[in-house]
């Protein structure tokens, strides 16, 4: 039973700090600072994600377009991938680094993290 507890303590203060480090965004004026000039990358994706509120890249072999703004402290943005809509979604902004990660549904959703280069 020791051993048990013990392992679990153990995960959970490995997890902790790993998942303290993304700091939450919640003012468009810092989100624009963080993306401008940059490309978000992951495997097979490369996005621009303007201050102006355009966005446009690749995503596997297909092109990504969209607009965005920013609405009580989330990124909402409407996007077409391929020709396909996927709709307008409000998203949770974190960063870490040189990495940006972006929850669906203000947070409560799927997640996507992105290099920053």
């Amino acid at each position: 039973m020791r051993i048990a507890a013990w392992i679990t303590g153990l995960s959970l203060a490995a997890a902790g700090p790993a998942l303290a480090d993304f700091a939450k965004v919640s003012d468009g004026g810092l989100f624009k600072q963080i993306v401008t000039g940059k490309t978000l990358t992951r495997p097979l994706v490369r996005l621009e994600v303007s201050p102006a509120g355009v966005i446009s890249g690749k995503g596997a072999a297909w092109e990504v377009t969209g607009e965005w703004r920013w609405q009580d402290g989330y990124f909402c943005r409407d996007l077409s991938w391929g020709g396909t809509d996927l709709g307008y979604n409000c998203q949770e902004v974190a960063v870490r680094g040189d990495e940006i990660r972006f929850t669906s549904d203000r947070g409560a959703g799927d997640s996507a993290a992105f290099r920053l280069r």
